[in-house]
C-alpha cells in the first residue's frame, strides 16, 4: 500500500432484530428453531440486536404478525439500533410489503438467510451456479412486483452471492439465466451418470448424509486418514456444499468411494433443493448411506426427522442406511436416549469407528447378498 494511503474501511456489522411468530404447536416447539435460526443470521457474518416473538393461534395474512406488533417491531429496532429485520417465518409477498410500510429497515426472511450463506460458501463453479439458480428462483416466487421492499434490502445478509447483481433484472431475463442455468446443470447431471456407470467404477459406494454441521466432513477426514487434501472442515453451518470423494479402507479386500454431502437443515428452501438436486441425485447411486447424527444436540431427534423428510424428497428412503451418532464424548447424559439400532462414535476421540466400519462391510455384504 503507498505511503500515506488508508485502507477502506470495513463496513460495519448489521445488527439484526429477530422477529418471530410462535403458532404454539406443541410437536413442533419454536424455541430450538429459532435458537438455530439466530445462529445461521450469526454465521451469516451479523451480530443479534435483540428478538420480538409474537404468540398466534395463526400468522396474520396482512403483516405476519399484526399491525400493532408490526409497529412495536420498528420502535424496538430504533432503540437497539438494529440496521435489519430477521423473520424467522416464512414471508409472503403481500406480508413483507405491508409490513416494509411499518418498520423502516430491510427485511430478511430465513430462506435468504440460507442462500445468503450458500453464496458465501460455494467454491466450485457447480455450486455458485446452483445457489445462483436458487436465488433466482426464490426472486422468481416471492419477489417480483416487490420491487420497492427488494431495493430497500441493500447489501450485506441476505442480498450476496453469485446471483446478486442479477436479482435486480426484469422477468424475462430472469427466466433466461434460469433457463441458461438448467441447462448448465443438466450438463452436470448427465456428467454424474457418466460417472456413475458401472464400467466407471465398481468400488461400493458409501455416502454420508445429515444433518448441518454434525460432522459428516470430519468423519470423511478420518476415516480416509485425509490432511491436506481432506474435506473442508469447520464449526459453522454449511460448511460443505461441493461434494468430496475418497476412497477409504474399511477392512483387508474392502475398500469403498467415501462420499461426503451438503447438510440438511429443517425446512431447507425448497429453491435449493430443486437447484442442488444434481449433486443429490449422486446419492441415487450410493450402495449404502451412513446418516450421522449429533448426539451431543439435545434436539438431535427433530434433526433427524428433517434429514429423513428430506430423503423421502429425493426418494432415497429405502436406500440401506446406518445411523451414526457422532459426538458422543460431548453427550449429556440427561439428554434423549440413543436408538439401539445406532452406533455411538466420537469422531475427535476415534470412540466406536472400527464399529462403524464393521457395519458398513455387513451392510455391502447384505445388498450384494440381494442383488
Amino acid at each position: 500500500m503507498p505511503k500515506g494511503a488508508n485502507a477502506s474501511p470495513a463496513p460495519p456489522q448489521e445488527r439484526a432484530l429477530v422477529v418471530a411468530v410462535d403458532l404454539r404447536d406443541p410437536k413442533r416447539p419454536l424455541e430450538p428453531e429459532l435458537a438455530e435460526f439466530e445462529a445461521l443470521i450469526v454465521a451469516a457474518g451479523a451480530t443479534l440486536a435483540g428478538r420480538v416473538v409474537q404468540r398466534l393461534d395463526h400468522v396474520d395474512a396482512a403483516t405476519l404478525v399484526g399491525s400493532g406488533k408490526a409497529h412495536e417491531i420498528a420502535e424496538i429496532a430504533e432503540t437497539n439500533g438494529a440496521t435489519k429485520v430477521f423473520v424467522f417465518n416464512d414471508l409472503r409477498p403481500r406480508q413483507r410489503t405491508n409490513l416494509a410500510k411499518i418498520v423502516p429497515l430491510p427485511i430478511v426472511d430465513r430462506t435468504m438467510v440460507i442462500l445468503d450463506i450458500f453464496a458465501q460458501r460455494a467454491r466450485s463453479r457447480e455450486g455458485k451456479l446452483q445457489v445462483e439458480l436458487a436465488q433466482l428462483r426464490f426472486r422468481q416466487a416471492n419477489l417480483i412486483g416487490d420491487g420497492a421492499a427488494l431495493s430497500r434490502l441493500g447489501g450485506g445478509v441476505g442480498t450476496r452471492g453469485p446471483g446478486e447483481t442479477k436479482l435486480e433484472v426484469d422477468r424475462r431475463r430472469i427466466q433466461d439465466r434460469v433457463s441458461l442455468l438448467r441447462g448448465q446443470l443438466d450438463d452436470v447431471r448427465r456428467s454424474r451418470a457418466t460417472r456413475r456407470a458401472p464400467q466407471s467404477d465398481t468400488t461400493p459406494l458409501v455416502a454420508l448424509v445429515g444433518y448441518t454441521n454434525v460432522g459428516k466432513s470430519s468423519l470423511l477426514n478420518r476415516l480416509a486418514h485425509a490432511t491436506k487434501d481432506g474435506a473442508f472442515v469447520a464449526d459453522q453451518p454449511f460448511a460443505t456444499l461441493d461434494p468430496t470423494l475418497r476412497r477409504v479402507y474399511l477392512a483387508p479386500d474392502v475398500f469403498v468411494r467415501l462420499a461426503d454431502t451438503v447438510g440438511f437443515i429443517t425446512e431447507l428452501p425448497k429453491e435449493l433443493v430443486a437447484a442442488f438436486r444434481a449433486t443429490l441425485e449422486e446419492l441415487s447411486g450410493a450402495d449404502v448411506l451412513v446418516h450421522v447424527l449429533d448426539a451431543s444436540n439435545p434436539d438431535w431427534p427433530r434433526q433427524r426427522e428433517s434429514v429423513e423428510e428430506i430423503l423421502r424428497e429425493l426418494e432415497l428412503d429405502g436406500k440401506p442406511t446406518i445411523l451414526a451418532f457422532n459426538k458422543v464424548d460431548a453427550r449429556d447424559a440427561n439428554g434423549p436416549a440413543l436408538p439401539a439400532d445406532g452406533i455411538p462414535i466420537s469422531v475427535r476421540t476415534g470412540e466406536g469407528l472400527d464399529r462403524l466400519r464393521e457395519a458398513i462391510v455387513a451392510r455391502l455384504e447384505t445388498v450384494r447378498a440381494a442383488t
